[in-house]
Formats: structure tokens, sequence, C-alpha cells
């Protein structure tokens, strides 16, 4: 079926001044932003087709991106007549262990007036996971600072107006710094793209910064969303077909297009909700100081395998699973209990889940 692949040989030359940008070309760009720009000199704006052509003559470019499909995008981009003359900058990437921090977004100028801020989601980095899994207990979380402190510096730098957006982690930060930025930066976005990015804590749909913009937030998630649907969406959000299975649909190189849009489907799978629905009641069974302990007995175990990335972590599987073991052992009472509550309060979850699932069918 049609993908974004497709998408860009149908649609590549035709220019943004033609037809304004949609949702595809936003997922594209948020997709984009994950390339290692730093390896190309990105302290300094350059188009597109010239980024991506040096990073295609790197040596074993594979290596150092995140999906194997990255290549290809990083081809068609820079034989695109729509994308590859669009100028990017402010490309910034940090990575900080102390703090539990990882942010990386870029800019991209479509026209003439008119930008799009495309914030990175979770990398390779283990310690972009646990600034995820922080987010089950903090707002905000170092990140989600950064994209605000981000786009401000963008809007006072630049006339015009914004679409900002990011897939994952990154739509969640896109969400944020449309919420949380100065009303004057907030009044030049158009619209904020979420694809399968997590929600909030009711804190966050609660405030009236995310209230005043909720109908300018666009989310699309995939059939048998589980990424996109943790926490809390007070936005709707649109449910988009994807041609693979249960989390590999978190692959937004896996939705399928029509013409200048996503194939839409009317809901989620049952699987989906039944998920979702446990995850959620999951989190909800443990307190704060709870789930801050979890979180961080979880990195902890993974760091005593020294590595530093998921790639690093499955490379020596075998090796890293004994450490984890042998750390698990190592662990004091109160936080083996935690473990323990979280793995019964999981299963109670999924139980309950599966009988009220049995009984409406």
């Amino acid at each position: 079926m049609p993908n974004a692949f497709d998408y860009l040989m149908w649609r590549g030359d035709i220019p943004f001044s033609a037809s304004p940008a949609n949702e595809v070309d936003g997922m594209l760009l948020s997709r984009l932003s994950y390339a290692p720009f730093e390896l190309v000199g990105s302290t300094r704006a350059m188009t597109v087709g010239s980024a991506c052509n040096a990073l295609l003559k790197i040596e074993n470019i594979e290596d150092q991106l995140l999906m194997k499909s990255d290549k290809k995008l990083l081809e068609l981009m820079a034989e695109s007549e729509r994308f590859r003359n669009l100028v990017l900058f402010e490309y910034v990437n940090r990575v900080d262990e102390a703090s539990e921090t990882q942010f990386s977004a870029v800019t991209f100028q479509l026209m003439r007036g008119r930008f799009y801020v495309a914030f990175r989601g979770t990398d390779d980095n283990l310690v972009a996971w646990k600034e995820d899994f922080n987010m089950s207990y903090i707002t905000p979380v170092p990140a989600q600072r950064m994209a605000v402190e981000y786009f401000e510096r963008i809007a006072g730098r630049v006339r015009g107006r914004f679409i900002l957006g990011g897939h994952s982690k990154g739509g969640n930060l896109a969400v944020y710094a449309t919420a949380f930025s100065k009303p004057g930066a907030v009044r030049r976005i158009d619209t904020a793209q979420n694809f399968d990015g997590p929600g909030f804590d009711e804190k966050v749909i609660t405030s009236p910064g995310y209230l005043a913009v909720r109908e300018r937030v666009n989310t699309y998630v995939p059939q048998s969303s589980v990424i996109g649907l943790l926490l809390n969406h007070e936005e709707e959000y649109t449910i988009v077909k994807s041609t693979q299975n249960g989390l590999w649909q978190h692959d937004t190189y896996s939705w399928e297009v029509e013409r200048d849009h996503f194939v839409y489907l009317e809901k989620v799978t049952d699987a989906s909700r039944f998920i979702d629905r446990t995850l959620k009641e999951w989190i909800a069974a443990m307190s704060s100081e709870k789930r801050e302990k979890l979180v961080d007995t979880l990195y902890s175990v993974l760091m005593e395998t020294n590595a530093k990335t998921v790639r690093e972590l499955s490379e020596n599987w075998v090796g890293n699973t004994v450490s984890v073991l042998k750390t698990l052992r190592t662990l004091d009472d109160e936080t083996r209990k935690i473990l323990i509550e979280a793995i019964r309060a999981l299963a109670k979850g999924a139980g309950k889940g599966v009988a009220e699932n049995f009984k409406s069918r």
C-alpha cells in the first residue's frame, strides 16, 4: 500500500508555494529531524538537499541512523523539488546523562514567512528512554522546558507563521511548547502536529495554556497505537491505517497515504484500547514516589550493563542479561518489593482487561 515514500515520488515536484504543508509533509519533516545533522556542520544554515547529500557521502551512514529506512528518506529528500531547497537551521542535539535529558530540534523554512519546527522523538540513547519514563511522575521534564525555550528563541529570531510537530516524544514536545510558550509566540502557531506521541498528566491537560490551544493540536495514532495513547489526550485524535502490527505501527513509514493525507480509520483496535487501559491502570495504582523508585531502579539496572544505547544493549544481549540478573539480586528489600508490586498491578490490570473484553463479545 502507498506510504510516505510513494508520496515523495508522487508529489515531490510540487513546491510548497503551490501546495501548502499538509500532515504527510509534517510527518516527513518530523522523521527527518532524527538525522544526525551534527555530522555535516549543522551549526550553519543549509538546504535539506545539501545536508542529506552530505550525510549520504559518509561511509557506513546506516550505522549512524536510527532506522534503516532513514537512508531512503535522505535519498528521496535530496532528489525532491518540494523538499531539497528548504533551508534548515538552528539544529540542536543535547544528551546529558547527569540531568537525564535528551533534546533535539531543527527548524525548516518552507517558504517566505512559513516555518516548520520539528522536535525529535526518543532516539537510541538509554538516557532518552529514562526521560520518557520520567514523564509518568514529573512535569515538566527537562526536554519539555527546552522545547519551550527553543521555540521562543526561534520565534524571536524570524518573522512569520509556524507549525510545530514531532514523532513520539517529539510530538509531546511540540504540543507542550504550543501550550506553554509566551503568548506572543503562541499566537503565531497555526497548528501542532503530534505523530503517535504520548499525552500528558492531569495537571497539564487541565491547565489554561493547554486548554487555550487544544483546538490547534492535531494528534495522529495508528490503529494499534500504544505509545501515542499513553498518559492523557484531551484533544481529539485521528486514527491512521498502518501496514504493520502492534508496536511496530509506531514506525510512521508504515502509515498508509492517499494523495496529500493519511488513510483514516474510525477507531483503534480492541488490543490497543486494552493495552492503553492496562498501562494507565498500572500507572495509577502506584504513587508518584513508587513510580519514581521503579523508573530509577530499572534505569540503574540497565546502566550496570555499561551500555549507552539500545543498540549496544541488544548487540550483547546474552552478557547484558547476565548483568541485569546479577544486579536484580543485589536490590534491597524495599526496592524489590516495589518491583513486585508494580508487576502485580500490571498483571491485575491485564486480567481485568481480559475479563471485560471477554464479556463484551
